[in-house]
């Protein structure tokens, strides 16, 4: 709810954007419970809730460093070719756990070039390899596959997505042979990551990394705070083992879980003194004045 909150705060035509939501079958809340909450809270807001069966990826998916990240839900994202309609031929995937604080139009209108089929933030400073094992980097075979391009780190909670082209080349297939391999191999640990860099990372469209101040829930072990990345931030994301909503109900916030905080619609929170300190100290160029 604060995810969809902070989109249409900062549209400038919120009556234009379409939500799409991603429910597990058998999830406790189940799909029309999601349908009958959003419908309750945003009365005018237009959305479609998908159906995605677990079953579909259960068998595919092997252990990871973090039990969450084992969650079928996390790979629903490999399946949106299949789950919207066929008419539906771009979208802005997003995750749950962020807040969007600059115009989504802004994001959308992101050129997919060549044959591009994603865009995201790349980190190509990051250390490319400790996302697989010495086993993959031992085979000559499977290593080669990044032979014929440049590949960087990008984080899949953000993602333009070109689903006329994803349709057209089968991504979903790709990403599943990668997935058939790990469990016979073990040629990564964590989650959902690696198949989407096998097959993307290196032919990626590089977006601006204001789109993706990842990480602010920590690492995937401790969830230790964070601070912001240097630059402009037009959206936040609480990735890692921490969640905003979890450490603030916990009074055991970190500094950055308070920019979540007025989002939350739950509490009707409202901007505080600490929150407008934050920004000021954190220099994100447009922030307060979103907010």
């Amino acid at each position: 709810m604060a995810a969809v909150h902070s989109v249409l705060k900062h549209a400038s035509c919120p009556e234009n954007v379409y939500f799409h939501f991603i429910a597990a079958e058998f999830d406790p809340a189940s799909p029309r419970v999601l349908n009958r909450l959003v419908r309750s809270t945003f009365p005018s807001l237009r959305f479609s809730v998908h159906i995605f069966r677990e079953d579909k990826v259960i068998n595919l998916i092997s252990a990871s460093i973090r039990q969450a990240l084992e969650n079928p839900l996390n790979y629903a994202r490999n399946y949106l070719g299949d789950l919207l309609e066929s008419c539906v031929e771009r979208v802005i995937y997003l995750d749950s756990d962020l807040v969007v604080v600059d115009d989504i139009q802004k994001l959308w209108s992101t050129v997919l070039t060549g044959s591009r089929v994603i865009g995201a933030p790349e980190y190509c400073h990051a250390n490319f390899t400790k996302y697989f094992t010495p086993a993959f980097w031992s085979d000559p075979v499977m290593s080669r596959v990044f032979a014929s391009r440049r590949p960087c780190y990008f984080n899949t909670g953000v993602m333009v997505m070109d689903l006329v082209r994803w349709r057209e080349g089968n991504y979903r297939k790709r990403i599943a042979m990668w997935m058939e391999i790990q469990r016979q191999r073990r040629i990564y640990d964590l989650g959902s990551l690696p198949p989407f860099l096998l097959v993307f990372a290196g032919n990626v469209e590089a977006i601006d990394h204001r789109w993706n101040q990842h990480g602010l829930g920590g690492d995937n072990v401790r969830g230790s705070c964070r601070s912001l990345h240097p630059g402009p931030v037009s959206l936040l994301h609480w990735s890692g083992k921490g969640k905003p909503w979890a450490r603030l109900d916990a009074k055991t916030p970190c500094p950055l879980d308070h920019l979540w905080e007025p989002y939350d619609l739950h509490h009707g929170s409202s901007i505080s003194s600490k929150t407008n300190d934050l920004l000021g100290s954190a220099s994100v160029a447009g922030l307060s004045s979103y907010l």
